[in-house]
């Protein structure tokens, strides 16, 4: 480690479905956030490691900030993510390219009241075309506040990261690494697997109702070679519970299957899953339920 190594915390922030999770996915090399096509899809802070020879970055994915959510769990979204601002050293807000909305009016406002030197990626610019069309929009966006740096990049396409891993270290402060190297994140295996099925069933439900949806590991453990896992699945009406089970069981058993192979490639090992949908009247509403689902 040189004597000018760098280390710090970077908040990935911006309005709902901007790919700050894609983003961070590939910046880490691993898949540790969800991703859907969905809006608000990320609830957690999520923390990433990534160390090279000149820094180690704590990447911090966090909540769409959002307006009009009128429930507890919109609003303990957003708490959750203006509190990882106050912890950040440098703060990369995800803006889509060639948009601009009310919601990143306000992402701004809350990053101008961080105080805390703001990097711009401007993402998905894989779809913009002509290619022309993006340059009127960085002049406009650098009108906006004094950005460190505007990088235009494409997390799907993994364009301008280096670029982008380069402005964020010369940002960070001079300090030795605060993790152990190779660390990926400092969330446990029960909350990668419980996100992981809530991330298919938000892709299996579509429209139908993934916000009234929370995924919690009620057993986990080692038996004859293989994990065993038992989930419980909470939705917030008592009608809701056959649609996430479908005809004959079989949307619950999809879903159940596309989960369990997925994390045997990640994890690199037998899994079983266990999946019961239970009923928890309003949870989305109640401080006491977020608490206990750790949405709080």
């Amino acid at each position: 480690m040189t004597d000018d190594f760098r280390c710090g915390f970077v908040a990935l922030v911006g309005r709902p479905n901007v790919g700050k999770s894609t983003l961070l996915n590939a910046l880490i090399g691993q898949k540790l956030s969800i991703v859907t096509p969905r809006p608000q899809t990320t609830r957690h802070r999520v923390l990433g490691l990534h160390e090279d020879s000149t820094a180690q970055i704590a990447f911090v994915d966090t909540p769409g900030i959002h307006q009009g959510g009128k429930r507890a769990l919109n609003r303990a979204m957003n708490r959750t993510a203006a509190s990882v601002l106050a912890d950040a050293d440098v703060c990369v807000f995800v803006i889509e390219a060639l948009q601009w909305t009310r919601e990143d009016d306000l992402v701004l406002e809350h990053l101008v009241r961080s105080g805390r030197p703001v990097l711009a990626a401007v993402n998905k610019v894989d779809k913009v075309k002509p290619r022309e069309r993006l340059l009127p929009f960085l002049q406009e966006l650098a009108h906006r506040h004094a950005f460190a740096e505007i990088i235009p990049i494409s997390a799907t396409k993994h364009t301008n990261l280096e670029p982008l891993l380069g402005a964020i270290t010369k940002l960070l402060p001079v300090s030795p690494a605060l993790f152990p190297t190779g660390q990926l994140t400092d969330r446990d295996l029960g909350f990668r697997i419980s996100e992981l099925i809530r991330e298919k069933l938000t892709l299996e439900l579509d429209q139908e109702l993934p916000y009234g949806i929370a995924v919690e590991i009620e057993a986990m453990g080692h038996d004859e070679g293989q994990l065993n896992v038992s989930a419980a699945i909470w939705v917030d009406r008592a009608g809701q519970k056959p649609i996430v089970i479908g005809a004959g069981g079989e949307r619950l058993k999809r879903v159940g299957r596309k989960a369990r192979l997925e994390l045997n490639h990640i994890l690199g090992e037998r899994l079983h899953l266990t999946l019961w949908v239970k009923v928890r009247e309003s949870w989305a509403d109640s401080a006491r339920a977020l608490t206990e689902l750790g949405l709080e």
